[in-house]
């Protein structure tokens, strides 16, 4: 019991350090939450797999017509890719404020606000990047975790069940209500929504990851391994497999897995 209490702390911790870290933004798509007030900078293709290369084409463009809305997008998109969150922030505030109707506009720069780690601005900005006629799944699921950064679970909660009325069983938004039970060391119940992430087909692999922690922390460390390790070469099984173990191994420094826990993200690319 002892073991399992200072694993649901490392887990807690590293949730909340990370659900927006790598769940919320990351780097790991420009395509992010705006789903149905998407523009064609977003769903056009970087220029090039770099990200790093893709902020300097963007910013070209940006810089030579700062005032078009698409430019601004990209860019800032862009520059949360490489870790610039401030900069990313200062490029889409000024452009909302120039584009103030601009719904892909408000979409980014709440995103790169939750980036920042401005959860209560970014919850604000967000809730104008669409309507109650009108809801984002994507952005009422990016609202949720601004309200779990806050400690607002119950609430976030909510937002979470808003999303899934439009998108059942979407993975990504179960993935968050499962590490928001996390957060308030409700393991039962982050495992029961993991698992219905998990078994949706179009999880990704931190989904997989995620689930296995919870059930590790509940100590069913077999079970968790074979989780890791479901429909995997071996060398890539073996590897899951001492990562999982990295991690339930930190019980004595819960705070240092907190930088590469890994997130599901919040969304996936149309």
């Amino acid at each position: 019991m002892r073991q399992q209490s200072s694993l649901a702390r490392l887990l807690a911790s590293a949730a909340v350090t990370a659900i927006l870290a790598a769940g919320l933004g990351g780097c790991q798509t420009m395509s992010d939450i705006t789903g149905s007030v998407t523009s064609k900078a977003e769903t056009s293709p970087s220029p090039d797999s770099d990200p790093r290369r893709a902020a300097e084409f963007y910013g070209e463009r940006y810089r030579a017509n700062p005032k078009d809305p698409d430019a601004a997008l990209a860019y800032g998109q862009a520059l949360r890719a490489t870790g610039q969150r401030g900069q990313a922030v200062a490029v889409l505030e000024q452009a909302t404020i120039a584009h103030p109707g601009n719904k892909a506009l408000l979409a980014g720069y709440g995103r790169a606000l939750a980036d920042n780690g401005n959860f209560q601005q970014s919850f604000d900005v967000l809730t104008r990047a669409h309507s109650p006629d009108n809801p984002d799944w994507r952005i009422l699921s990016v609202q949720g975790t601004t309200l779990d950064q806050l400690g607002r679970h119950e609430d976030a909660r909510r937002y979470y069940g808003s999303a899934l009325k439009i998108v059942p069983d979407e993975p990504s938004v179960l993935s968050n209500l499962g590490l928001s039970y996390v957060l308030s060391k409700d393991l039962p119940k982050a495992e029961e929504n993991l698992r219905r992430a998990y078994a949706s087909g179009k999880a990704d692999a931190r989904v997989r990851q995620n689930l296995a922690l919870v059930v590790g922390l509940q100590g069913r460390f077999a079970e968790a391994e074979s989780i890791v390790k479901a429909d995997l070469p071996p060398d890539e099984a073996a590897s899951n497999v001492a990562y999982l173990k990295q991690m339930l191994s930190r019980k004595d420094n819960p705070r240092a897995g907190a930088a590469t826990m890994p997130v599901a993200s919040l969304n996936r690319p149309d």
